[in-house]
């Protein structure tokens, strides 16, 4: 008896072992720092932040600040018309529109509509402007640059599920109820006609993009789809309608970590945030940017807005910014009133991802669904709502949590040897 005992330990100690090294857990990607996310800094009040020369027309719904020169005189420009009075207190002095270098008018007629404004240089042509005097720049573009440049260097470390590719279209599917991460390269997601997106609703969506630059007119792209849990369906963003009233819009993040080029293709409306802080961001001519860009220089005119939809969501991370490094060439040209850099934050704990998207029953399949079809039923303006909440865990996702499983057998191991252990001792001293 005392010896099967000790061979039913010795099983039970091996099945359990085996079974944590084959059997798939959750991978978390708890941030290092306790839950936190990361600080975006003064450039998560603006929806338009550009470290160098920003040449833009005719409007932006949010907040604008830009290190270098800002060039209005296309067809005049407009800011601020969306910002509540919340956000203008909090943007640092008042100023929606705030330009580190010259302000170019050329004739041309500026207006800020909520907040103020404020130059740094001269104004280059004249023209009619409203609510923007000549002043000091509240904002320390370098400093702020390389907060951005730390976040997403950081963010792309945490490797993500794949999307899938069929046909023309590209599905981005993922089930974490917190935090979904995908990891594609630029060349694959500049192929696709159609986008989609399918997550849980309010779960913040980190989209890693990877290469040197980005053109949705190599595809060409033509529109992006989330699903809508309340339809059952996928829906078209746009500005009048987005997928259950805009709650994953609000907390969807385009990071472009190594791009220096990113180029939207006119008509499309591009929903989520956007950064890519070493990038010359390219709006085109028609189609808005349904949410904030960060970037290293902007162009854009007629229909290419953005449109004020603040990222809302959490970046698992440290909430800490980087030391101020020196601005570039075409970085602000006004005077900066940095604050005391904090020491550098912390990177995700754990590599994790979204769960292995797969085409689902009612995806797009091998066809996209009918725009027409899908656009029913509007469900008005995208939800602008509050900060996220502490980074959770992501799903498991292929090979990503082997390490997981290797220590979590290990230790299961050592445990069914401590019963084997036992049940020996305890046959030893029955012996005795």
């Amino acid at each position: 008896m005392r010896k099967s005992i000790s061979a039913a330990a010795v099983a039970l100690g091996g099945s359990l072992a085996l079974a944590a090294l084959v059997v798939p857990t959750a991978a978390t990607a708890a941030p290092a720092t306790g839950g936190t996310c990361f600080d975006l800094g003064v450039a998560g009040k603006y929806g338009e932040f550009i470290e160098g020369n920003d040449t833009h027309s005719p409007d932006a719904e949010g907040a604008v600040a830009v290190g270098g020169n800002a060039d209005f005189s296309k067809s005049g420009f407009t800011v601020g018309n969306e910002l509540t009075k919340a956000e203008v207190d909090a943007l640092p002095g008042g100023y929606a529109l705030v330009v580190g270098g010259d302000l170019i008018q050329n004739g041309a007629h500026v207006q800020v509509m909520k907040g103020k404004g404020v130059y740094a240089g001269k104004v280059v042509g004249g023209g009619q402007l409203e609510g923007v005097s000549k002043g000091t720049s509240p904002i320390d573009f370098g400093k702020e640059f390389a907060n951005l440049r730390h976040v997403s260097t950081e963010l792309a470390k945490t490797t993500g599920g794949a999307p899938v590719s069929q046909d023309r279209t590209i599905t981005f599917t993922g089930t974490d109820a917190t935090t979904n991460v995908f990891t594609v390269t630029a060349e694959v997601l500049q192929k696709a006609g159609d986008v989609y997106l399918k997550v849980p609703a309010g779960s913040t969506t980190i989209v890693n993009v990877t290469g040197g630059a980005y053109d949705q007119n190599k595809g060409p792209t033509t529109g992006f789809w989330i699903w809508d849990h309340a339809r059952s369906a996928y829906v078209q963003d746009d500005k009048s309608q987005s997928a259950d009233g805009g709650a994953e819009r609000a907390k969807l993040l385009w990071n472009f970590p190594t791009a220096t080029s990113v180029t939207k293709r006119s008509g499309n409306a591009w929903p989520g945030s956007i950064l890519a802080p070493n990038a010359a961001f390219e709006l085109g001519t028609g189609g808005p940017v349904n949410g904030s860009v960060w970037a290293k220089s902007l162009t854009g005119s007629g229909g290419a807005e953005t449109h004020h939809y603040p990222f809302a969501g959490c970046l698992p991370g440290g909430t800490t910014t980087v030391p101020s490094s020196s601005p570039s060439p075409s970085a602000s040209t006004g005077t900066g009133t940095p604050g005391s850099p904090a020491p550098s934050g912390s990177a995700p704990a754990t590599p994790g991802g979204s769960a292995s998207p797969s085409p689902s029953a009612s995806g797009p399949g091998s066809a996209a669904p009918s725009p027409s079809a899908s656009r029913s039923g509007s469900t008005g303006g995208g939800s602008n709502g509050g900060g996220g909440g502490g980074g959770g865990g992501l799903a498991f996702t292929g090979a990503e949590g082997i390490t997981t499983l290797t220590v979590g057998g290990i230790v299961v191991l050592a445990a069914g040897g401590g019963i084997v252990y036992a049940a020996r001792r305890k046959k030893a001293n029955g012996a005795s």
